[in-house]
This record gives C-alpha cells, sequence and structure tokens, in this order.
C-alpha cells in the first residue's frame, strides 16, 4: 500500500537512525498494548494528512475571497509541502534526543491548533503563514512514528502495525479531501476548515491517550551535522539516485497540479459541480492505493524498471483521457492518473535501499524532499499554465512530465538487475 508518505521509504529512513537497546522489551501481538498502538497510529496518520491535504478542494473558494489568481491560491498547499519537506530533511536526526511519542503528540496538536487559526485567517498572508507553519510541524511525524514502531513493536508484527498506519495516511489524505467538501455544503469553507482542524485535534488527542510510551528508545544527544551533509552529498553525485529523485519529482508535480486545478475545471460550467461533487471526484485516488499493493508483486516477477516506465504510461493516458468533455470519461481519465501515480511510487520509493547502499536513510530524504517539490513547485507553476492555456494546457505540462518521466525510467540502467 502506498500513501502520500511512502511507506518503504519513511521505513528506510528511520530504520536508520533508530536506537534501541540492547535488550528491547517488544509490544506483542495480541495485547491490549498491540491493539492501542493500531489504533493511534491510525489515528495519527489521519490527523496529519487530513490536516496537509484538506485545503486542495477549497482552491477556488481561495481565489474568490481573497481575489487572487488559482497559480496563487495553490500556494496553500504548495507551502505547507515545500514546510513539510524541508521539516523531514532533518526530523530524523533531531528526533534522536526526543521524546518521541511527545514529539507527535505536540505537532499533531499545534498542527490542527494552526488548522482552527487558518480558519479564522483575516487575509490572505495570514492565512499562508498558518499554511506553512502548519507544514514545518508536521513533518517530523511520518519519519518519528516509523521510527516509534520499529523501536517498540515485536518485529515479526511490524509490517501490519505499520499498514495501520500507512492506512490512516492514505484515509486522512483522501477523506480531508472529501470531509471538507462536504462541510463547505453547510458552512463556510472558513467553518469548515477550522472544524476539520478540530476533527484532528481530537484525534491527536486519542494518539496521545492510546500510544504505550517507549520503553526501547535510547536518546543520542550528539547532532554533527556535517556528518548528515556529507551524506546527502554524495548520493546527490549518484546518477542513479538522481534519476529516481527526479522521477519523484516529475510524479508528485502530475499528480497535485491536475487534483489541485480539477477543482477549478470541475466548478466552472458545464459542470458546475457543488463541493460534496468535487470531495466524491477525489475518491478517485482510492484505486491508486490498490494499484500500489499490486505493483509490488508484477515488480516481484518482472522487476522494477518495466513497473515504473508501465505506471508512468498510465498516467501519460489518463491525462489524455482527460482532455474529453464528459464527466465520466474525466473521472476514468483520473482514476488512471491515480493508478499509475500509486504504482510508480510504490516502486520506485522501493528502489530507493537497493541503490543508495549505505546511508539509506539519507538517500530516502532526499527521495521525499524532491518529491514534496513537485508538488509545491510545480504545483503552484500550474495555476499560471492553467489560467493562460486552460485544461489544455494543463495537460500537455503534465503529459511532457510524465513523458520526461517514461525516458528517466526507461534509461535507468541501475534498475535492471534491482528487484523489490
Amino acid at each position: 500500500m502506498a500513501s502520500d508518505t511512502p511507506l518503504e521509504a519513511v521505513t528506510d529512513l528511520v530504520a536508520e537512525e533508530a536506537g534501541v537497546l540492547k535488550h528491547p522489551v517488544f509490544i506483542e501481538r495480541g495485547t491490549r498494548a498491540y491493539r492501542n498502538t493500531g489504533m493511534a497510529l491510525f489515528l495519527g496518520g489521519f490527523a496529519s494528512f487530513s490536516l496537509i491535504y484538506c485545503v486542495q478542494p477549497l482552491l477556488p473558494q481561495f481565489a474568490e475571497t481573497f481575489q487572487v489568481s488559482p497559480a496563487t491560491s495553490s500556494l496553500a498547499l504548495s507551502l505547507t509541502t515545500v514546510a513539510l519537506a524541508a521539516a523531514m530533511l532533518v526530523a530524523g536526526p533531531l528526533s534522536q534526543a526526543l521524546d518521541r511519542r511527545a514529539l507527535m503528540f505536540t505537532s499533531m496538536a499545534l498542527a490542527a491548533i494552526l488548522g482552527i487559526g487558518a480558519g479564522l485567517a483575516p487575509n490572505w498572508y495570514a492565512l499562508l503563514a498558518l499554511r506553512t507553519l502548519e507544514g514545518a510541524v508536521l513533518g517530523g511525524v511520518p519519519a518519528v512514528a516509523m521510527a516509534w514502531l520499529a523501536e517498540e513493536i515485536e518485529p515479526a508484527h511490524l509490517g501490519k502495525t505499520m499498514g495501520l498506519y500507512v492506512a490512516g495516511t492514505a484515509f486522512g489524505g483522501i477523506s480531508g479531501r472529501i470531509v471538507i467538501g462536504i462541510l463547505t455544503e453547510f458552512v463556510s469553507w472558513q467553518g469548515a476548515l477550522a472544524g476539520l482542524s478540530v476533527i484532528c485535534l481530537a484525534a491527536a488527542i486519542g494518539f496521545r491517550v492510546l500510544l504505550p510510551a517507549s520503553r526501547n528508545f535510547v536518546p543520542h544527544r550528539d547532532f554533527h551535522p556535517r556528518v548528515h551533509i556529507a551524506a546527502w552529498t554524495r548520493h546527490l553525485r549518484n546518477p542513479g539516485l538522481l534519476r529516481v529523485f527526479a522521477i519523484a519529482y516529475a510524479l508528485m508535480s502530475i499528480y497535485v497540479t491536475l487534483y489541485n486545478y480539477l477543482t477549478f475545471r470541475l466548478t466552472a460550467p458545464p459542470y458546475e459541480l457543488s463541493q460534496t461533487g468535487i470531495g466524491l471526484v477525489f475518491m478517485t485516488p482510492v484505486l491508486g492505493v490498490i494499484s500500489s499493493a499490486i505493483a509490488g508483486g508484477l515488480a516481484d516477477r518482472f522487476g522494477r524498471r518495466p513497473l515504473l516506465v508501465a505506471g508512468l504510461v498510465i498516467m501519460f493516458t489518463g491525462i489524455g483521457i482527460t482532455l474529453s468533455t464528459p464527466l465520466p470519461v474525466i473521472i476514468c481519465g483520473m482514476g488512471l492518473i491515480s493508478i499509475g501515480f500509486f504504482m510508480t511510487h510504490s516502486v520506485a520509493s522501493g528502489a530507493i535501499g537497493p541503490l543508495a547502499g549505505r546511508e539509506k536513510g539519507h538517500a530516502t530524504s532526499l527521495y521525499l524532499l524532491f518529491y514534496y517539490l513537485g508538488s509545491s513547485v510545480t504545483g503552484s507553476f500550474g495555476g499560471w499554465v492553467w489560467q493562460h492555456g486552460g485544461w489544455p494546457a494543463l495537460a500537455a505540462l503534465a503529459g511532457s512530465i510524465a513523458l520526461i518521466g517514461v525516458g528517466l525510467a526507461a534509461t535507468l540502467k541501475s534498475f535492471k538487475d534491482v528487484k523489490v
């Protein structure tokens, strides 16, 4: 399963950073602590990713309320994800000196409070500032959550528990978009944003109550920036990894950009969908979550490179289909884009470890940086393209990026012998 944060990529990141006692006392399956852990991590994933992506259906409302362009309205998401990317880059090393449970709860609670503030923001710049801070405080949650699990859960049952957390992130990323759309039918977008943030604050409190205290965490007070900078530099000199980083950038560029401005297309004539209707269209990523699970088995059989190429070709096909006018056909096209995105994303993130060799965590942090930069940079630039050329121009931009991605994947010789 994949989500808005890749499971295998983040697992690599935290496995390198985690510090565990020599004789750890693990939480075993079947115990109350194990059940509480699963529920707590599900709530944590839901709260974090609902807060990040809930604004996507609201971009047309932002443009209308604050009299800004579509490109400018997209900053409400782009600034959040760029702050998230920067925070995730350093989250692993810094979390070594802090209580993980307290850090995660504080991050989610602060983000929820900032989300309530965003709903009450008096002007556009205040909204952007609050959304940027949300991304910054949430940046450590995914890596720290995985680190906590790696330290505390019986290794034989770690995969299932991590799956619950990742299910929570996927559920949060999708349901946050849907819930905000439904709430906007009954209250203003300000009330909907604040209301969802209150729900996420309650989820964060539930997370804090349910998650057991750490028993195996060993704090490390030393932090040596030069060591981390040297590791990142080595990975940036690796041609194979650079291509995978570029593919990550391309994937998120296409995915977020098209979903950002799909809201503008479908709220305008001839569709004029309500916010609930827009929210239901955002259910198409569920198809992608399913495809990511299938992709792993296919990659086992055929290797990573063919799956990367196939996923990007599926995305390109979906982009072409969205140029049609009938709404059901557009939704089918977005479904293919979601399938191709999650499929390629799952395979690419899983290839980081084999390609990186040593210091996998640092390679993964760079992957996530490029991944979220695609959302931030192209996601905002796509607004200018949409404003000046409409959906055909936006599809041309996304299709060009997809073709570049196909070229990168097809010529990535390093994948020849790399299996899942």
